[in-house]
């Protein structure tokens, strides 16, 4: 028996609600193959060389930060060096955190189609049982007086058959969300250090620090 054959056979017994399964994981796996390229080209994750350019500048060596910074491929590059050329410049943090927030949300798109596949699947799952299962006592009814026990327990198994493939697609899609949410709540959590760190670099605080005088003490 072909694929096609097999897959003629389950949205024969399943009906419509297997067919729109069947297309919802089709597109669950296109948004995560094309989320996993995304990904990678952004280069989510791959921040040595930016964590090398922020631990320079956060040490006062502006030169080896940026040289640093130009062997990075993270998406966070135009934003860092935005911060670099201009770090005293009034209302930059709101704006590069405006920024930073626009590029996380572009890696983030897609994510709430696979959080409605995640939920509405199961559903589908339940809708084609339910319908399922009225068939399947419509037609022990039609059998009248003349009941067959294997009848009503075939109309039984298919009907669950659509719970099975509602399930079997919630279940990857809901592991999958939940792993992009994790590296994008990672990502945001390096962006806003990378921010901080630029604008607010540790040895201007040591400076900043060893300037304030210290305080003699008073006498009673």
């Amino acid at each position: 028996m072909s694929f096609l054959d097999a897959l003629s056979g389950i949205l024969a017994l399943g009906g419509p609600v297997v067919a729109i399964l069947i297309a919802m994981s089709v597109l669950t796996l296109a948004v995560t193959l094309y989320k996993l390229w995304q990904f990678a080209v952004s280069g989510v994750g791959r921040h040595r060389k930016l964590s090398q350019a922020l631990t320079a500048w956060d040490a006062g060596d502006r030169h080896g930060a940026q040289t640093h910074l130009a062997n990075s491929h993270s998406y966070l590059v135009p934003i860092v060096a935005a911060a670099m050329a201009a770090p005293d410049q009034p209302g930059l943090d709101d704006r590069l955190d405006a920024e930073a927030g626009l590029a996380l949300a572009g890696l983030e798109r897609g994510f709430r189609f696979l959080d409605m596949v995640a939920q509405i699947a199961p559903l589908l799952g339940l809708f084609g049982t339910v319908l399922g299962m009225i068939e399947a006592f419509q037609s022990l009814q039609s059998a009248g007086s003349s009941v067959d026990p294997s009848l009503l327990a075939g109309g039984i198994w298919v009907a669950l058959l659509t719970t099975a493939a509602g399930l079997a697609v919630a279940m990857p899609t809901s592991m999958l969300l939940a792993w992009f949410e994790s590296r994008m709540a990672r990502e945001r959590v390096f962006a806003d250090k990378a921010l901080r760190t630029v604008l607010v670099p540790g040895h201007q605080l040591i400076e900043a620090a060893g300037s304030v005088p210290a305080t003699a003490p008073s006498h009673a």
